[in-house]
């Protein structure tokens, strides 16, 4: 019998780490979104796409376009994704990113007619009080950086729901490597011209880092999470997924010495807070 040399838990905790070091990476190269998305994108397609040549398994067929929608999705929400990082403070961004759980709920309720239990519509609300609370400190105009951030990571959150109600939906006809292949696909076709367009950002420095960060977070997390996801309980994996809230806060006070305010601090748990509360 093959050793499992890494515990399937501690697997999910490595990859939630791993997301969390997003922020910090994003910061650290400083690249234009679509530059960024590219490397995030791209990388995972073509290793997956090595993957099923040497597996010799079929990929496109019938069934594809709903996945194509949701890949579609997945790139603009990633557009999205980045200029949060780059213009909020790690903390404020993945915090907010953190809604998604909770929207997901509400989409699941209208697109896929799940039941919405009068609990899990408090919590709705108990985020929504927690995203005001978090907003209440910053100017609101697009003007200010850290605003303009925030918002847009809320809008990733969305797009992020939406994208996860309709791989649910697909997850049963696909394989887990075909779920990551596709959710990635049109996002690299996408942002292809960035490359061209942004050669002038990169040094063979900023090169390999964002190589990196595509391979470590978009190959690496997503293979340690949905090995692991085989073996454990769902519930499970989603409790330890929020250990990518602390990681994130972490990279941003030891990296970029950030500093959360109170209300970011008691918004960030109601939001936080209610994503784990909710009835599944």
């Amino acid at each position: 019998m093959k050793k499992n040399v890494i515990p399937d838990n501690l697997k999910i905790v490595l990859a939630a780490i791993i997301w969390g070091s997003s922020g910090a990476f994003i910061k650290y190269l400083d690249l234009s979104p679509g530059l960024i998305s590219f490397f995030r994108v791209a990388l995972p397609v073509i290793f997956f796409g090595i993957w099923f040549l040497f597996k010799r398994e079929k990929v496109f067929g019938n069934g594809i376009k709903i996945l194509l929608i949701a890949s579609l999705i997945n790139a603009v929400r990633l557009f999205f994704y980045f200029i949060g990082f780059l213009n909020a403070p790690i903390g404020n961004a993945v915090i907010i990113l953190y809604t998604y759980p909770v929207l997901a709920v509400l989409f699941s309720r209208f697109f896929l007619k799940e039941p919405l239990p009068y609990f899990n519509m408090f919590l709705l609300v108990v985020a929504m009080v927690g995203v005001v609370l978090v907003f209440s400190d910053k100017p609101i105009h697009f003007g200010n950086q850290v605003f303009l951030g925030m918002t847009a990571m809320l809008f990733s959150a969305a797009l992020n729901a939406a994208m996860v109600v309709i791989f649910k939906h697909q997850s049963t006809k696909f394989s887990s490597p075909q779920i990551v292949f596709f959710q990635n696909f049109v996002g690299a076709i996408c942002f292809l011209p960035f490359l061209f367009t942004g050669l002038d950002q990169l040094t063979l420095h900023k090169f390999s880092v964002a190589s990196i960060y595509a391979v470590l977070v978009g190959v690496i997390g997503f293979w340690l999470f949905f090995h692991a996801l085989k073996k454990i309980f769902a519930s499970t994996a989603s409790f330890l997924s929020y250990i990518e809230v602390v990681s994130g806060i972490l990279f941003g006070v030891f990296l970029f010495n950030e500093v959360l305010t109170w209300n970011e601090i008691m918004g960030g748990t109601m939001i936080i807070g209610a994503s784990v509360l909710l009835r599944k």
